[in-house]
């Protein structure tokens, strides 16, 4: 397995003086955006590019790794695996063979970063963990924000618990999935708990119960946390769901009828209406699914369609048999690639997330697809298989997935070109020279001052931007004063671009080395002027169209928006204009987004302690204060023998509490 970056079997090249670089934390669309404005300002250099890259060259040896192209300021270009790094990177060099598109991408290379590994297969792995990592724009992208969800049983406690699962697998237990959405999670969920009524509560609220709560009372728990149901009993529980989700469900429904006829033939209808209910959820579960996967056991199926030059990756996940739901992929930065090689691009990137099942089957041949089987099988640590059905139940299967990525397909080319229209209108509706690739929307929330809280929100062509999104704890606007927070979010958020020198273009993270092209204020003219005034200070104003969005004097049911121009000027839309809809889903995201935020450090604040405030006190020992003295206050005004005598509390720990709060006393 390939190591991160700075483990002592990674090579480093040497880098230009340029500086070094850094890992932009931007979606693909700020990169996309980055790489346009970096060649609208600036004419490519192909000669410079050529002559890093055989600076570089000069230094390498035939062996495997992966090579970071970087530009002026060290943000990476693109990340590709070579089974000979001195063979590849010099190809580069050769600029009449290269595309257009890598030609500008040469053009805009001033430095390269090499990572030398064991193997190609850890090369092709490393590959794919940059990428997701640095999300370059010349590299074929997997646009997807959010993990997928599991399933997870977990197995450290005596009476195990069943509950929804992301991000990484650290609790022992088993996991099942990846399920394609957290609402098949959660239908799935919900039957599996009337079916084998296993606890879904966390340990601390386990250990508080005293009698059963509500999913007893509607049969959808066996209440062990106040002995209900006996280990043993819960264990044969716990193995039969085993036994379900790992595809012998079957056997399990077998085992239900059987219980269910030996309770009506001892006449307890009361036991065999409850294994009723149970096996009606098996049945449920299994009907849910929306094709007949029987006997693949566990697999992946991916199928590629293209049109329009946007291409689509439909993905199948069948665990046990049973189908656990689909996904669409629409990668980005595709044009010119094979479509073999986004597919595997597509499939790399999604098992970074994802552990990689024992087949994978594909709708075409995958170039390297040795070299692919044997980097998914070291992750998955057992063999895995890529196969392209030819007959049979298989063959059947990859036609129904490549029918939902063909369906998939014209769904998105419908919405990209209504979004398109809606972004042509825009721009001649708030009279911008071109839609804008970018938009931020910004608003703030607080209560009389109190909590105060800004936000970010960014949309671009295709939707919302959400690993973009920011926000800001007002730290200097503390009175009720909107105009006075909107002048702070707008000064932290632009001031990179009013420094001087280098490290003004240099400073990492994604929204930091970029301009919108359209900002828009939730408010009137006075936030208007307040925004323009710190543009105009930072020496941006003219770069960036802002728009304010204000609610009209007669918006009650009508929900009439009035939009404030920085020149003075004010415009309306009609009421069922789709262009409206549209500005008012972004302002409506906005307010979204920062009322959580707000809400959030309110919920904080409600359960903060004032022993919070006390350096190197850790939760036990506040914990054991609040016990002893009941209340914050009386731990204030507690001598430092009162102190001394708290159970679990040391002398040291007295001295130190006694001291916060009676220095110079």
């Amino acid at each position: 397995m390939p190591t991160a970056p700075g483990d002592p079997y990674l090579q480093p090249m040497a880098k230009t003086p340029a500086g070094t670089p850094h890992n932009p934390q931007g979606s693909d669309r700020f990169n996309e955006a980055r790489a346009a404005s970096t060649v609208a300002r600036a004419q490519p250099d192909l000669e410079a590019g050529v002559a890093a890259i055989r600076e570089t060259v000069r230094l390498l040896k035939p062996v495997p790794g992966v090579y970071r192209m970087c530009d002026a300021r060290g943000d990476v270009l693109y990340v590709g695996k070579a089974r000979s790094l001195k063979a590849r990177v010099a190809n580069y060099t050769q600029v009449a063979q290269l595309t257009n598109r890598l030609q500008r991408m040469v053009s805009q290379t001033r430095s390269m970063e090499i990572i030398t590994t064991n193997s190609e297969a850890e090369a092709l792995l490393l590959e794919a963990q940059l990428i997701k990592r640095f999300r370059p724009p010349f590299n074929v992208l997997l646009r997807d924000d959010k993990s997928f969800p599991f399933i997870l049983l977990r197995s450290d406690h005596a009476f195990p618990r069943i509950h929804k699962h992301r991000g990484a697998r650290r609790a022992k237990g088993n996991y099942y999935g990846p399920f394609a959405s957290a609402g098949s999670v959660n239908t799935t969920l919900n039957a599996l708990q009337k079916l084998f009524l296993l606890r879904s509560c966390t340990d601390s609220f386990y250990d508080r119960r005293d009698r059963p709560c509500l999913l007893y009372q509607i049969k959808r728990c066996s209440a062990p946390c106040v002995g209900r149901i006996s280990e043993a009993d819960y264990s044969a529980l716990v193995g039969q769901a085993k036994d379900f989700l790992a595809g012998k469900s079957g056997k399990v429904q077998a085992d239900l009828e059987k219980q269910m006829a030996e309770a009506a033939e001892n006449l307890d209808f009361e036991r065999a209406a409850m294994l009723r209910d149970r096996l009606r959820a098996a049945t449920f579960i299994q009907g849910s699914q929306a094709i007949n996967a029987q006997g693949l056991g566990d697999a992946d199926i991916f199928a590629l369609a293209a049109k329009g030059g946007i291409m689509g990756v439909q993905a199948f996940f069948i665990r046990g048999g049973q189908n656990w739901g689909h996904r669409a992929f629409f990668p980005r930065h595709t044009a010119d690639v094979d479509e073999a090689q986004v597919l595997a691009q597509v499939m790399l990137q999604f098992y970074e997330e994802v552990p990689p099942p024992p087949t994978i089957l594909v709708d075409r041949t995958l170039p390297e697809a040795e070299l692919i089987e044997a980097a998914l099988s070291e992750v998955a640590g057992r063999k895995v298989r890529l196969s392209v059905p030819e007959r049979g139940d298989r063959r059947r299967l990859m036609a129904q997935a490549t029918r939902n990525a063909v369906e998939a397909l014209e769904r998105r080319l419908a919405e990209t070109g209504t979004k398109a229209k809606l972004n042509r209108e825009l721009a001649e509706f708030l009279e911008l020279d071109a839609p804008p690739a970018r938009i931020e929307i910004y608003d703030n929330s607080h209560i009389q001052g109190a909590k105060a809280v800004g936000a970010m929100v960014v949309a671009g062509p295709d939707g919302f931007e959400k690993s973009q999104y920011r926000k800001f704890n007002i730290r200097e606007a503390q009175s009720n004063d909107d105009f006075a927070m909107m002048r702070e979010v707008m000064a932290r958020r632009f001031r990179s671009f009013g420094e001087e020198g280098e490290d003004a273009q240099a400073k990492p993270g994604g929204h930091e080395t970029i301009l919108p092209d359209l900002v828009l204020i939730d408010g009137g003219k006075g936030q208007l002027s307040s925004v323009m005034r710190v543009l105009e200070e930072i020496g941006i104003a003219d770069e960036i169209a802002v728009i304010g969005i204000a609610k009209g004097p007669h918006h009650g049911r009508e929900g009439r928006e009035v939009f404030h121009f920085p020149d003075g000027r004010e415009k309306m839309l009609p009421v069922n204009s789709p262009l409206l809809f549209h500005l008012q889903n972004l302002r409506d995201e906005v307010h979204r987004y920062v009322i959580g935020a707000h809400r959030a450090k309110r919920s904080k604040a409600i359960t903060a302690s004032p022993l919070d405030e006390i350096p190197g006190i850790g939760p036990a020992r506040k914990r054991a204060l609040l016990l002893h003295f009941g209340t914050a206050s009386k731990v204030r005004a507690a001598a430092l023998e009162d102190l001394q005598r708290a159970p679990g509390v040391s002398a040291a720990v007295a001295r130190k509490v006694y001291d916060f709060y009676h220095a110079g006393g």
